[in-house]
């Protein structure tokens, strides 16, 4: 399949190694950064332009990788008739699409994409859907090329998941973030919960989490909890975090 790629961030990086690596033909990669339209392009192997007047319009599939924001302000150069387009947004509607084409729809990777450390062996979860079943069908087979981890889902279905994934994803991380500095400031080696963090991410590929469930607000361990409450007076966000965290668990 002819491809144009509009963006060249992450998210565009990512997909369109794979799209490369499937065998589509990418024609053209549209940024208004000119630096990265140039890198990835270079990469691709494809042209590169920063207007979208300049848009190669011979392409059967567009893909639109930018921002939420950058989402909602295409204009009228990026008129496409027929032509099939799909943004990747978790968290837009497909309707952002319906006065650039009659044909649109969305092709959403549920993973935290990073151009710098991908491995693209893993099969992303991919969420389409669109305004047609002549296009779900069309973006299905081109999803399927790239992963085989394939689902339809709709707008309403597609934001519920993307709540989830900023629970499991980008909160976890956050902590992941304080745990770290608290362990910097108080002279400990946060690589030594790289095992556990890993090990308990494994065990959901088995069990829910809530079998999984341990410590000691499930434990309902009251001196344990006080100790480290008051470890943790000095880090008031971390703290208050804590607290927040262990009367949720404990509420169960």
């Amino acid at each position: 399949m002819r491809i144009v790629i509009i963006g060249a961030g992450n998210v565009a990086t990512v997909l369109g190694r794979l799209i490369k690596n499937a065998g589509h033909e990418i024609l053209q990669v549209v940024s208004r950064d000119v630096y990265n339209a140039q890198v990835l392009a270079t990469e691709l192997n494809c042209a590169f332009a920063v207007n979208s007047s300049l848009i190669d319009k011979t392409a059967a599939l567009f893909l639109i990788a930018v921002t939420d924001t950058a989402m909602s302000q295409l204009d009228e150069t990026y008129s496409l008739g027929d032509k099939l387009v799909v943004h990747t947004a978790g968290s837009v509607s497909k309707d952002v699409l319906k006065n650039v084409t009659n044909n649109y729809g969305v092709l959403y990777p549920l993973q935290s994409l990073r151009k710098h450390n991908m491995k693209l062996h893993q099969d992303i979860p991919l969420l389409i859907d669109a305004n047609t079943e002549a296009a779900i069908t069309i973006l299905q087979n081109f999803a399927l090329s790239i992963s085989s981890n394939v689902s339809k889902a709709n707008d309403e279905l597609r934001l519920k998941l993307h709540v989830a994934a900023v629970l499991v994803s980008n909160f976890t991380n956050h902590l992941y973030a304080l745990a770290f500095e608290y362990c910097s400031k108080e002279g400990a080696d946060f690589k030594l919960l790289l095992p556990l963090i890993e090990e308990t991410a494994l065990r959901l590929r088995n069990h829910s989490p809530n079998e999984m469930r341990t410590g000691p607000a499930i434990r309902k361990d009251i001196k344990t909890l006080e100790k480290h409450l008051k470890l943790l007076s000095a880090y008031p966000k971390i703290h208050n975090l804590y607290l927040k965290i262990t009367d949720s668990i404990m509420e169960r």
